[in-house]
């Protein structure tokens, strides 16, 4: 503890500790007042400002240690001040006291909670941002809420003091007047419960509801601002309830949605039904990560009590079955399917011309133009390609295009060289080395996978390496070049340049959300990275709604899909009820061999945000069925809050890491704790027995230690 909140601290405890041991709160009663107010009278008329001037002193005082009295104080004021000067000097006196009750609170009180509390808190934090000052004036209306609790619990966020003083101020001037003038009535008054009347309650909680009545209306006169220039155009009736624009997992999830609760809904795709995950990114890179997993089995058979081998191949086979797999599953994402199951499917580019119209291009050259109550806009990403000179010049393939251009060729590239240390890019260094390129990873930042925890980086990175990848991190590339037949790229290390041949260039160094050509700039909707959402996924028109990549934070395909339950539920039943978007419990995997999977905080995450937590780690070399399967490599990490066994986090490293990885996002979701894992029953010899394991080695860390003792001394005395 340092000493600012040592001498905090230890002042509000002697204060607090003479309050009470001198008896001081018998000055601050009732029947005090009345007796003595001829002689405040008399002495308020000889010395008006010393009078004051005390009275307000130890009114703050009263009002910083939060102790009890202030009411009194209050009346007191009325009865010697009179209702205008009483109410001036008690306005400011207790303002001022309630912001050095809100200090003395966040000094000592605030880095203790948020060390404990710190990821709920940032939420908080954020809400307090936003809205705190209109939720702090409305609870200051109702002063039937303790105001020494909203001192102490405003000290524990982050609101500025400048902006708690003059909210508090307004806040509390109707309920100071109101004792004020209570007080120049003190001879009529028995007791406190004769001023907080059942009316004068009453009265005051309506004041306190009044803000939120005002919030709504502020709230509906701003929308009507927003579509004010829109007005003459919007329709009397809709073709539609709900047009979603994007076939990819964000999009087919809320139509799939609209349709099931018997909404008329069009979905408009202007590429390929899936969007990128069938298509372009997981499963044709999980098909071909089998491919390349398995010819590495084959070539290490003696790890299984065979005999090394060389698996011959077809690249040109290799890319076909990768195609077959995404034609086989195609039909999940079909416009067949979703058609038959209610949604109207059109195939061409939409754009939004007002917040009800929206224009489709179709892909037979056809326009058609659909009016709808609300859209949601889920059009995903797409990879993001460096500006480096001379790129344009050597060629490339991104996550998108590698797909149909290597299933031109005849073989592998020999030499590849992957921009980017994220997960796309190492899941494809690993599977083409596997397969047998000369694969160089270029990654600008110090370590690959660089949101994981070092540990975790430090073991990705050698699991490429052992399969054949040279990693290059801390290298920057700077620019490409072609010089006859030969492709280079320069890359800047310590500061020397670095010249890398290549015969495939591979950009993967993230995806940036698809913005442009559907209406948002026309339509004045703020984008910067994604399209800007508040918490229901609402756009400035509350009508329309974005869902996915496109509007982030997240580029999973499961995260979209979740997104859109919120989206859909939200657009069509919004009248009713609208969902804030959960994002707490948000799983994901890296497909690299060995797996890394993740749900909630790592190490690194919690030491940044300040959050305290326990960690437990069990390694699969131990588990049986690892050893079995020659899969005996990994961990499973654990992170809890202290003292507890509720889980903040989980780090998976293995085979089928991300199957694992199931049960914990279901214990998180659900508030499940390690002790329910631990006497979960789990099938053996399996790999979800590491979750079990890791269960166990939490709770030997919490052993009862001082009752397993007494219990050793029990079965001694049974023994004899």
């Amino acid at each position: 503890m340092n000493t600012k909140k040592i001498v905090v601290l230890s002042a509000l405890v002697l204060a607090t500790i003479a309050f009470f041991a001198l008896d001081l709160g018998r000055y601050f009663s009732l029947a005090f007042i009345k007796q003595s107010q001829a002689d405040f009278t008399h002495y308020y008329a000889l010395h008006p400002v010393k009078l004051t001037l005390a009275f307000f002193a130890v009114y703050v005082l009263i009002t910083a240690l939060s102790l009890p009295g202030a009411a009194i104080m209050t009346l007191a004021s009325g009865a010697s001040f009179g209702l205008v000067w009483g109410t001036i000097v008690v306005s400011f006196a207790s303002t001022l006291g309630a912001t050095l009750a809100m200090l003395a609170a966040r000094t000592v009180l605030r880095d203790v909670i948020e060390k404990r509390f710190g990821k709920r808190l940032i939420e908080v934090n954020k809400g307090i941002d936003k809205d705190g000052a209109f939720y702090l004036f409305t609870l200051r209306l109702i002063p039937a809420i303790p105001f020494f609790a909203l001192n102490l619990l405003m000290g524990l966020t982050r609101m500025k003091t400048f902006t708690f003083f003059w909210v508090s101020q307004l806040g509390m001037f109707a309920g100071t007047v109101a004792y004020v003038y209570a007080g120049t009535e003190i001879a009529k008054i028995d007791s406190l419960r004769s001023i907080l009347s059942p009316g004068l309650l009453g009265a005051f909680v309506l004041l306190g509801i009044f803000p939120l009545v005002t919030k709504k209306i502020v709230d509906f006169v701003k929308q009507q601002q927003v579509y004010a220039r829109w007005r003459n155009v919007r329709p009397k009736s809709f073709d539609r309830n709900l047009i979603v624009i994007g076939g990819g997992a964000g999009g087919l999830v809320t139509a799939l949605i609209g349709a099931a609760v018997k909404s008329k809904v069009t979905l408009v795709e202007s590429h390929k039904m899936g969007g990128d995950c069938l298509n372009f990114g997981c499963v044709p890179s999980k098909a071909l990560i089998r491919t390349a997993k398995l010819r590495h089995q084959i070539a290490h058979g003696a790890r299984y009590g065979l005999r090394d081998a060389t698996a011959t191949f077809s690249f040109k086979t290799v890319m076909a079955r990768v195609h077959a797999v995404i034609a086989e599953i195609a039909p999940h994402d079909s416009v067949e399917r979703f058609t038959g199951l209610g949604v109207d499917v059109l195939q061409g580019h939409a754009k939004i011309i007002n917040p009800w119209t929206v224009e489709i291009a179709r892909n037979d050259g056809d326009k058609q133009t659909l009016t709808t109550r609300n859209i949601v806009i889920a059009a995903g990403a797409r990879p993001f390609v460096p500006p480096l000179p001379g790129i344009d010049s050597v060629g490339y393939v991104t996550s998108d295009t590698l797909w149909d251009e290597f299933a031109k060729l005849d073989a592998i590239p020999a030499r590849m060289v992957v921009l980017g240390g994220g997960p796309i890019g190492c899941e494809l260094a690993q599977a083409f080395a596997r397969l047998g390129s000369q694969v160089t990873q270029v990654e600008m930042a110090p370590r690959i996978m660089i949101r994981e925890d070092e540990e975790v980086s430090a073991l990705a990175r050698s699991s490429l390496e052992a399969n054949g990848v040279t990693v290059l991190t801390s290298h920057k590339a700077l620019r490409c070049e072609l010089q006859g037949a030969a492709k280079t790229i320069v890359v800047e290390h310590q500061g020397q340049e670095i010249r890398i041949e290549f015969d495939s260039l591979l950009c993967a160094v993230g995806r940036v959300a698809r913005l442009s050509g559907y209406g948002l700039e026309e339509l004045g909707i703020p984008t910067q990275r994604t399209v800007e959402t508040n918490e229901y996924l609402q756009t400035i028109y509350p009508n329309i709604y974005a869902a996915g990549d496109v509007a982030g934070p997240y580029q999973f395909t499961h995260t979209a899909a979740h997104q859109a339950w919120y989206a859909a539920v939200n657009a069509l039943f919004g009248d009713f009820k609208k969902f804030k978007v959960d994002y707490s419990v948000i799983p994901w995997t890296t497909f690299i061999d060995p797996e890394v999977a993740r749900v909630g905080l790592n190490e690194q995450d919690a030491k940044a945000q300040g959050i305290a937590y326990e960690l437990v780690k069990y390694g699969i070399d131990d588990l049986d069925r690892a050893i079995a399967d020659s899969e005996a490599h990994g961990f499973v990490k654990v992170l809890t809050v202290p003292g507890k066994d509720r889980i903040l986090g989980v780090t998976i490293v293995g085979t089928h890491a991300g199957d694992l990885l199931a049960e914990y996002v279901l214990a998180m979701k659900h508030g499940l704790g390690m002790n329910k894992i631990l006497g979960t029953i789990h099938t053996y010899p399996t790999l979800a027995e590491a979750n079990k394991y890791a269960a166990g080695e939490w709770k030997r860390a919490h052993q009862p230690k001082r009752l397993l003792e007494w219990v050793r001394r029990y079965h001694d005395w049974k023994r004899g």
